[in-house]
């Protein structure tokens, strides 16, 4: 494989390392390495065969992980894969660990917990590190403390490499890209298609939900801190639509996407207009909610969790049942296969702009544009997929990545990789709905 992530292959025994591999996540994430690799193996990637290993706590756990894995890829074996023994709560098992590899994909959450340790083991030990974090505040705060020091030792951290920043984040630069002319606001609208066993997370998303949210005001003051210069509004100004909204183009409620899209977005478009000059696209995230009965029980569900979410004693609740007060849709033991079959997402991106030669700044934005990203389960199959084609890209398209290491967005890391395409290729598909209208 070309050498990527700021570290040579040479004197690494591996390319990269599932850390938490037998984890709900982790467990899905293994098995998607494992078919890139078998991939690998037939010299789809540059170099040959993928160097990998797993890493958690228990050696029992991790094997049973990789037997499962062969398992669902039906082969007796994967072959030579690395077993390491590495906890969070022990610093030199971690420094041991980067040591050894190219690329950590970090599956051990809620990140405000578990996450910086593993950022600064392989900050300090030379491997780069991508995690699928939904919390904004643990990425911003990673980016405080080890963005300089990632830049000196010339390894990546790249956050939010999941559902559902990915999609929103690649695919704002895809409707960009897709534009002639120049793109200045998008609205998303994310829509998720149950089976008949109907949908379900795991409760590790739920808890990282609920501690963010109770601490809001930590990630303003954070902000603060950073000191982030103002992203310029260019062409009309995006409305911010109410709570909640009828969408005719759907024809169901939509309301605000609760996520760290936006945040992640923005931090994308801050970097590519500061660092590459390029006109920055205002964004709005949204989520459809169906019918008015839906509205009816997400607004009572949301007025409950948001007032049990300031209370210590509230928050104690919301972990200990999530199945209670999320309607079944939050389990301690995640969802069945068969609900992950049933399930997938679509995406929708409407922006507009100005056409070629028109000037930004004046007048009305005069070229709309509607994308899409579609996909399988968002959870556990296109999280994966998303956070290892990121991997991919951040070891084959090294020359593509920021000439500097660093802390960055998916966005500011991968808008000039093949990222897009691996991710189409294997089943989270972009594409343009409708060309632009004049």
């Amino acid at each position: 494989m070309a050498a990527g992530g700021g570290t040579k292959a040479a004197g690494r025994l591996y390319d990269i390392v599932v850390f938490g591999a037998s984890g709900f996540t982790g467990q899905f994430v293994v098995e998607e390495v494992a078919r890139t690799a078998a991939a690998a193996g037939e010299g789809q990637l540059c170099g040959g065969p993928l160097r990998w290993a797993v890493a958690g706590r228990s050696r029992e756990k991790l094997r049973a992980v990789l037997e499962r894995a062969a398992e669902r890829l039906g082969k007796a074996t994967l072959g030579e894969v690395g077993v390491l023994l590495c906890d969070v709560g022990d610093a030199g098992s971690l420094a041991a660990m980067a040591r050894q590899t190219r690329l950590v994909l970090n599956c051990v959450g809620p990140y405000r917990f578990f996450g910086e340790p593993v950022v600064e083991a392989c900050v300090e030990n030379g491997a780069s590190c991508i995690d699928i974090s939904g919390e904004p505040q643990f990425l911003e705060g990673m980016y405080l403390k080890y963005n300089e020091k990632a830049a000196e030792k010339g390894v990546y951290v790249v956050g939010s490499c999941g559902f559902d920043s990915i999609p929103a984040d690649m695919g704002v630069l895809y409707t960009r890209d897709k534009l002639k002319g120049t793109l200045t606001a998008v609205e998303s609208f994310l829509s998720v298609k149950s089976g008949p066993e109907g949908v379900c997370v795991h409760d590790g998303t739920w808890k990282s939900a609920v501690y963010g949210l109770a601490d809001e005001d930590n990630l303003r003051k954070l902000r603060k801190r950073i000191g982030y210069a103002p992203v310029p509004v260019v062409g009309a100004k995006l409305k911010k639509r109410g709570f909640l909204f009828y969408n005719r183009e759907f024809k169901e409620y939509s309301i605000p996407f609760m996520g760290s899209d936006a945040s992640v977005v923005k931090r994308t478009q801050r970097y590519l207009h500061t660092e590459l000059q390029e006109t920055p696209v205002q964004y709005g995230a949204y989520v459809n909610v169906g019918g008015l009965g839906s509205v009816i029980k997400l607004m009572f569900a949301g007025m409950l969790f948001l007032l049990l979410v300031k209370f210590n004693f509230g928050r104690k609740l919301l972990t200990k049942y999530p199945e209670f007060f999320s309607a079944g849709r939050f389990t301690k033991e995640g969802p069945t296969q068969k609900q992950m079959e049933g399930a997938s997402f679509t995406m929708t991106f409407f922006g507009e702009g100005y056409s070629e030669g028109q000037d930004p700044q004046n007048g009305k934005p005069n070229v709309k544009i509607c994308t899409e990203v579609k996909g399988p389960e968002a959870g556990y199959i296109a999280t994966p997929i998303a956070m290892v084609q990121a991997a991919v890209s951040l070891l084959e398209d090294a020359a593509s990545l920021p000439k500097r290491g660093g802390v960055y967005s998916p966005g500011a890391a991968f808008s000039k990789t093949k990222l897009i395409d691996r991710l189409n290729k294997r089943g989270v598909e972009f594409s343009v709905i409708s060309k632009p209208e004049v």
